[in-house]
């Protein structure tokens, strides 16, 4: 269905294309086009552009470095916002203090924090991602959460409104936290002084032991499903006997069974039979609904 009749984005063509291909921005290259693929440089762009989407009814979606993200064969048809310019991937340290922008990639400020002699952040090693997707998931695993060190988190809501939200308000949980709003801009992450040495080698423990056990050199998005408290997804599958299960060109991983491979030629909708072909096998043996940690979209309305 086209939701507008219009042109939305007159006079911001500088910063938003028309029928964009998402493959390149998502790890899992498959899926299809956003309506409108929107890269704002500035935050008074990104207020204007969603000023346009209100008023044109085009629906928002927000794109970080695409790792934990489905996109149907169908594609968006809104309007996806990628903040990636440099505006969004500043950088700045005042001593154990570090202010960074929601497009950093979380990889590359794990680097950087580790070479300044700040720890905290090593339970990122190996997780794909911006700092927004990071902290809007609250990232980690069995090493640690990306929420312990956050201090203060910058937003805008729907309606271009921008406000703090500070440690006291902040709530971090498994893989969420209660910030409603639609964009985050940037974060405060209060770190702790350390030997670069032992950070570093702190990080690549942990990196290696995702090497070790994660199918880390295929198309994937991560873990396709969150842990049912108190137990792991990946066992849930392993036990149900679907590792190495495939639907199409979709695999569920021998490596880990909690990530699902794209092959050649694989289709989106695959990985989304193969998703439900799970849930249903996991659901049969043990009466467990599994929920799906990555996002897929377009949402469901």
């Amino acid at each position: 269905m086209n939701l507008v009749s219009n042109k939305p984005f007159a006079g911001l063509e500088g910063f938003v294309g028309e029928h964009v291909s998402l493959r390149a921005h998502t790890w899992y290259r498959i899926g299809g086009p956003a309506r409108y693929f929107v890269t704002p440089r500035n935050t008074e762009e990104l207020q204007e552009a969603v000023r346009r989407c209100n008023e044109n009814s085009v629906p928002i979606y927000v794109l970080g470095l695409g790792a934990n993200l489905l996109v149907q064969d169908s594609g968006v048809d809104g309007a996806v916002f990628r903040l990636s310019d440099e505006f969004w991937r500043r950088v700045s340290f005042d001593k154990t203090t570090v202010e960074v922008g929601a497009g950093v990639d979380m990889q590359k400020l794990l680097l950087r924090t580790c070479r300044q002699g700040l720890a905290g952040i090593e339970c990122l090693a190996g997780i794909p991602g911006t700092v927004g997707g990071g902290v809007r998931m609250n990232a980690g695993g069995k090493f640690g959460d990306f929420g312990a060190v956050i201090h203060r988190v910058s937003v805008m809501d729907g309606e271009g409104n921008i406000f703090d939200r500070t440690k006291d308000d902040l709530v971090f949980e498994y893989r969420k936290t209660n910030i409603a709003a639609r964009f985050i801009l940037n974060a405060t992450l209060e770190l702790d002084e350390d030997d670069p040495e032992k950070i570093m080698k702190r990080t690549k423990e942990i990196w290696f032991y995702k090497r070790n056990t994660q199918p880390l050199n295929t198309k994937n998005c991560g873990c396709v499903f969150k842990n049912p408290r108190g137990l792991s997804a990946g066992a849930l599958i392993d036990q149900a006997r679907l590792k190495g299960m495939r639907v199409g060109n979709a695999e569920v991983s021998d490596k880990h069974a909690n990530f699902i491979i794209a092959h050649p030629d694989c289709a989106s909708d695959d990985v989304m039979k193969l998703i439900k072909l799970i849930k249903e096998k996991v659901f049969e043996r043990n009466q467990i609904e599994m929920e799906t940690e990555v996002q897929i979209w377009p949402f469901e309305r």
